[in-house]
């Protein structure tokens, strides 16, 4: 977009994944940014450090650290990282009542400070979260988004790449349903350099790939022993933000609401979108398979169970 506008993008949340939004964001020269977090000190360190890093990297957006939602006022896209991680001991329903009050009061600042932001969403459960964003907000469901399939897809890509020996910018790929072990990736869509996988690999490396792909984030969390994944979630958020921002119409797996799409109603699941300045543009049916479409449908029903969990507890 040449309007000679100058954005701004809030990162909601100080942690990994928010700082590495702003980290991004400030690099591909997307627009300003308000990082923003309630732990005093924290939002406005960050934001220091990344601003001295500009004249290094080359960057010259700015970015301020606040733990006032007043400073996001007018921004353009606001990218919400905030939320606890699921910890031992903590049950399912626990993580969606703490995490279900945190995207609550961030959304209440959103519509009071934003109200014409698109919103990106990254807190888990994820497509519970955007379905109880969208409803808190008010917005129209375009301009509420949840990030969830271009991080599963870069983690394909990445999977691919390495058990072909290519480069991971040949590789494109497809992953629907919901950010989980529900997750339906579509290896009859990953292509590399148009040349579908089930051409190049044979069932049961796709069938590990697939399963690597869905345990993706757990692979990591385990590793690391005391966090999870950030550089590759907040970059996923940032390739969002910038099919917005730039109005690039990049067609990316994005958790969308569904309005009779793959037979759904009334839910947010990650299915391909035409993502420009109006949010989600256009959602794309694809063909798929009958196994596919069950596994989707089971998806929706896990959804489904964290809306109701949410209702019983008064947060929705």
């Amino acid at each position: 977009m040449s309007t000679g506008k100058r954005f701004k993008i809030a990162s909601i949340g100080a942690g990994n994944v928010g700082a590495s939004v702003a980290q991004y964001c400030l690099e591909e020269e997307l627009g300003d940014v308000v990082l923003t977090d309630i732990v005093e000190g924290l939002p406005q360190g960050k934001a220091l450090d990344l601003t001295e890093a500009g004249p290094i990297r080359g960057y010259s957006s700015q970015c301020i650290g606040t733990n006032d939602y007043k400073d996001i006022e007018g921004c353009d896209v606001a990218v919400v990282t905030a939320g606890l991680p699921r910890k031992p001991g903590m049950t399912r329903l626990d993580l969606l009542e703490k995490n279900g009050r945190i995207v609550s009061g961030i959304c209440e600042n959103i519509k009071k400070y934003a109200p014409d932001a698109t919103v990106i969403i990254v807190t888990n459960p994820l497509d519970v979260m955007v379905y109880l964003a969208q409803k808190k907000l008010g917005f129209p469901p375009e301009r509420v988004i949840g990030m969830a399939g271009c991080l599963d897809s870069a983690r394909m890509r990445s999977f691919v790449a390495m058990e072909l020996g290519v480069s991971m910018k040949n590789v494109d790929t497809m992953v629907l349903g919901s950010h989980g072990d529900d997750m339906v990736p579509l290896p009859h869509y990953t292509t590399v350099s148009g040349i579908p996988i089930t051409k190049l690999l044979p069932q049961e490396k796709i069938d590990a790939i697939v399963d690597r792909t869905r345990k993706g984030g757990g692979e990591i969390v385990a590793l690391l022993k005391t966090g999870s994944a950030f550089y590759a979630p907040g970059a996923s958020a940032v390739r969002m933000v910038q099919s917005i921002i730039r109005d690039e119409k990049q067609l990316l797996p994005c958790a969308a609401y569904l309005n009779g799409q793959y037979g759904l109603s009334d839910i947010y699941m990650g299915v391909p979108c035409v993502l420009g300045k109006d949010g989600v543009e256009q959602i794309l049916e694809l063909e798929i398979s009958d196994a596919d479409r069950t596994s989707l449908h089971q998806s929706a029903q896990e959804v489904r169970t964290g809306i109701d969990e949410l209702k019983s507890i008064g947060i929705l």
